[in-house]
């Protein structure tokens, strides 16, 4: 930790850090403005990666990943934004996709 970096972290840590444990470490550290919009891409997170997903808030997470985006386009330079950032709109849909396609097999398994 002499450099302070985190190296060799597993899929599940970076979960819990971006979940849970960075929103504990800025707080004192960042603007309110700019913590703001990271806490809420760590809610963001947090509710996409959740075991119970409530389909009626797709289109609200929709939303609050576009207010997201623009939020840290505000406080971040150009630089930041690559193509992965982006994707963080796309997750919601595709969330959706995966959902219904498996709200509907278990509707034609119980059907049989």
């Amino acid at each position: 930790m002499k450099e302070l970096k985190l190296v060799g972290l597993k899929s599940h840590d970076c979960h819990m850090l971006m979940q849970q444990l960075l929103v504990v470490d800025i707080q004192d550290i960042l603007p309110n403005k700019v913590r703001l919009a990271i806490t809420r891409l760590c809610f963001f997170f947090h509710a996409i990666c959740s075991k119970v997903i409530d389909p009626v808030k797709f289109d609200e997470l929709e939303n609050e990943a576009a207010i997201i985006l623009c939020q840290l386009k505000m406080y971040f330079p150009p630089a930041f934004f690559d193509i992965m950032i982006h994707l963080i709109v796309h997750l919601s849909e595709k969330l959706n996709v995966v959902v219904l396609f498996i709200c509907s097999g278990c509707t034609r398994l119980s059907d049989t």
